[in-house]
Parts: structure tokens; sequence; C-alpha cells
């Protein structure tokens, strides 16, 4: 760019460069996303890095490839503290690089993450220019901002080194969320080429226990509490087939504990080892099994900003409503391409307007409301778990349309059924906090819980229906009964119809709203 006479430039040799790019020994890169994972703050939006694939790389020594990633060095255990830095640029970011097996262990087979490929089309010279960069990046750091500049924003800073005439990064002013990158790059003419799925292990078990008869389940769930069960006659009679596939199932399930350290891990080894012996004595080879997605890639979900439009009712009022959210994701949006039963709310705002008293008013800003919903099954059992903090009003004797700030919190279990095409009923034990003039003591301060079923009834038509009962024995003393009936009809990848019923003490509402995506 600036026309230096390369013949009065030094030549300059790194033997540490020249080593490790012959050790990287790289013929492509392929672009990473590990799919959402709600149990930790920094990655429940997803992550992107980069892999480096080695020459003459065949689909069983990929994962020995190296990867070029980039993420903020953690330097305290306190949450309030990580969000805090994490939000306002306190974390260093380097780049850094591993061998693709060890992140593989980390998303896929710890964390329970699917894990989506992206080979991208990049010649010998915009390659070998990107990993030089990369080098120069080797000792350098970034402030970290969870929001903005993160992960997917620096690995896309890559991309654009690699190939200047692409402006990546320019398309995110206020934040990065790592699938719209993959939505971004995938959009880049001749960017991008084959793309393979790499389902977690947790994934791959379940669809394997699927594929299980019930009498093969029962028997399963007796080996991994007791491998001696192999020998009784139950086992014994079924054909060699179906033993290997049980034995399978059952040895990736012990597997997954132990790495999970679900358990004691002596007699983790132990069950390990005697299933493994049993399964040596079965002379077959454990055939193929193909591991559906249990969601598709995820440029091929909606854009995660959002904007409704709408019309309601409340309390014999009529009111115009407009509604923006910066993102992401809720129980009711359209699945396609999102981690199913999981709800991330960022920055919600609704402004409305009453017919009766000609006035607009900010009605609901919400500056966090996430769900994770985590069916319990017979094989895997975690915890559900929401939170959400906001500000929005309510209704009481004497005071109409008041602000109330609230927080609220909750811990529960869900199971999954499939009695019209597939449902997932929760309960949740939760706190709640209320700070209002409408309330004596202008506070409330109590706890409870509630009851759901979110039900897809048909592939565009979703249902959500809550019940919750709060009792408040601080500050103003009251108790609170809601029911709440939600649906989404899907009109298009980026657009759906919304229709919502609630009912609490002195207060029913109901609105229709058209949401856009972009």
């Amino acid at each position: 760019q600036l026309s230096f006479d390369h013949d009065r430039l030094r030549s300059v040799q790194c033997d540490l460069f020249t080593q490790w790019f012959h050790e990287l020994n790289a013929e492509a890169v392929t672009l990473i996303f590990p799919s959402a994972f709600m149990n930790n703050p920094a990655s429940m939006f997803g992550h992107t890095l980069l892999r480096i694939d080695q020459k003459g790389q065949t689909e069983q020594t990929r994962l020995l490839a190296y990867t070029l990633n980039y993420a903020a060095d953690v330097t305290t255990e306190n949450g309030f503290a990580f969000a805090l830095l994490g939000i306002t640029g306190g974390f260093k970011g380097y780049y850094s690089t591993h061998p693709y097996y060890m992140k593989v262990k980390e998303y896929r087979d710890l964390e329970n993450r699917d894990i989506w490929e992206y080979q991208l089309n990049l010649s010998d010279e915009e390659l070998t220019r990107m990993l030089m960069h990369a080098w120069e990046m080797g000792h350098a750091y970034f402030d970290y901002y969870f929001f903005k500049e993160n992960c997917a924003y620096n690995i896309l800073s890559l991309l654009e080194i690699a190939r200047p005439d692409l402006y990546l990064t320019d398309q995110f002013q206020l934040w990065t969320i790592p699938a719209d990158t993959i939505r971004l790059v995938t959009e880049q003419p001749g960017l991008v080429g084959e793309i393979a799925f790499r389902p977690a292990r947790g994934t791959q078990i379940r669809q394997k226990y699927d594929a299980l008869n019930s009498d093969e389940a029962a028997l399963l769930d007796t080996i991994v509490q007791d491998p001696r069960v192999t020998r009784s006659d139950d086992f014994t009679r079924r054909s060699p087939e179906r033993q290997a596939f049980v034995l399978d199932v059952a040895s990736d399930y012990l597997q997954y504990q132990r790495m999970k350290g679900d358990g004691d891990p002596s007699e983790l080894r132990t069950k390990v080892h005697e299933v493994l012996s049993v399964r040596s004595g079965v002379d077959l080879q454990s055939k193929p099994f193909s591991v559906t997605p249990n969601a598709d890639q995820p440029e091929l979900g909606h854009k995660t900003g959002r904007v409704g439009f709408g019309v309601g009712w409340r309390e014999d009022e009529i009111f115009e409503e407009v509604t923006i959210r910066g993102a992401y994701h809720d129980l009711l949006d359209p699945d396609r391409g999102f981690t199913r039963d999981t709800q991330i709310e960022i920055l919600t705002a609704s402004i409305r307007h009453y017919e009766r008293s000609n006035k607009f008013r900010l009605e609901e800003l919400t500056l966090a409301n996430v769900v994770s919903l985590s069916p319990v099954d017979a094989l895997f059992a975690a915890p559900s778990w929401k939170i959400r903090a906001g500000v929005d009003t309510v209704i009481r004797d004497g005071c109409r349309l008041c602000r109330n700030t609230n927080v609220n919190g909750g811990i529960g279990i869900a199971t999954e059924s499939s009695v019209l095409k597939r449902e997932v009923a929760f309960a949740f034990t939760e706190i709640d906090a209320n700070y209002s003039h409408a309330y004596d003591e202008n506070h409330r301060v109590g706890a409870g819980g509630t009851l759901g079923v979110l039900a897809d009834v048909t592939d565009r038509w979703k249902m959500l229906v809550t019940g919750t009962y709060l009792q408040y024995p601080f500050g103003e003393k009251s108790h609170d009964l809601r029911t709440s009936i939600q649906q989404r009809f899907t009109l298009g990848q980026n657009a759906a119809f919304r229709f919502d019923l609630t009912d609490r003490d002195q207060d029913t509402e109901a609105r229709f709203l058209i949401h856009a995506f972009f």
C-alpha cells in the first residue's frame, strides 16, 4: 500500500516463525462454530475459531490439526466481576493455537456442544498472509468486550487480513454475535466450500438410545448400573448385532460420565472395563451410525435482531405497540438454526400508545431474560433455570400503569413428550423481587413457582402455556397469580405472527404482533 522499494528492504529470517509455519503444514482453513452452551455466560451465544487443515490430512487425522482461537484471559471466578469486566473490556484477549482434538474434547465432549465446520476457499497466498499475521499477534493482546470485540469479531479480522477486499467487521457496530458472523461469511460469494457436522457426544448417545427398542433400553439402563447383567439370558439370547449395539451405547455413556466426572472415578473405570471386555467377545465391527443435527446450521436460522408491530387491549383500553429486541432468541421464535428449548433476550424495549389517554409510554425495558429448559431423560438429568431483570408496568389499586423494577430467577426440571408433535413440560421454583411506588413500602419480595408447557403444534405453530403463583412475605405482603398463553405462527425465515394473552390480579391483556427479524 505504501509502495516501498522492496530492493531496499533487507530480508529478515525468523527461525521460530519458519519452524512454526512448517509445523502447521497448512493447506486450507476451516471456520469452526461450536453451538451455544447455556451453562457458561461466555459461551451462551456460541463461539467461533479457525482450524488450520494440513496437507495430506484425512477425515481420520483432522483432529490432529491446529486451531487459531481468540479468547479472554479470565482473571476472576466471581460471577459479578466476570460479567462486569467482560462487558466493559476489563479482560485481555489473546490469539492462541491448540490442537483441534483438545478443542473438540472441550466443546463436544465436556460441554456437549454440536460443532459445525465451514471449509473456506482461501488461496495459498491468502492463507500464508493470515498465518503470518497470526504469528505477529502471538504476544499481543486486545481489550476483550463480551458483546462487541469478542471471539467472533477477532476471527473475522483474521479473514480480512487474508482477503483484504472482505469488509466483515464493519457490519457489526453495536454487538457481534457468532451466529451472525457465520451468516455473513456464508453470504460472501465463493468463500465457503464444504460444510460438515460434528455431533456432541451427548447428541450421539441420545440418538443411539432412541434407536433401541423398549426392551433394549431397559436392558441398557441395568447394564450401566451393573455390567454383570451382560451374563444374563436376557442379554445373551439376543443377536450378536443387537448385543454389539447395546454394548456400544453403554460404553459411550459410561465413558461420557467418566469424562464429565459424574460419579466415582474408580467405579466408572471398572464399569467401562467390564463393558469393553464383553464387547471384545462379540466378534462384530460396529456399524456406522448416522447422527441427525438437533438444530440446522446457524446461518439458516432467523436473524438475531427483532422488531414487532401490533395492537392490543389491556383493561378496557386499546393500545398500539412497537417492540424492539437487540438479541437474540426466545422460546417461541422459530427454532431452526438455534439450540432448542433455550431463550436469550438482551435489551428488549416496548413503546405503547394508549388510545384513551393519547400518550406514548415506555411499557417495558428488559436488560436480560434467559431461560434454559433441559428435558430429563433416562440417561441425562440437567437442571433447567431462568433469570430475568428489567422494568415493566403494573396495575394496582390507586395506581394505573405504574413503573415496576423486577428481578426474577428460578431453577427447575423439564421433561419431553410427543403427544401432539413435541412438548416440553417444565416446573420452576423461583424468587421474585419488585420495586415500585404501587406497593406498600415501595417493594415486595417473595417466592413461588411456575408450571408450563412449550409445545410444537405443527412445524410453523408453537405454543407456550404457563401458570405462576408467587407469595410475597417481605415488603408489601401480598400474592400474585398469573396465567399466560402465547402462540407463534412462522410466516418465513425472518417473519412471524404472535398472539399473547395474559391474566393476573386486576390486569388482563391481549396483543397481536407481527415480528420481523433483522
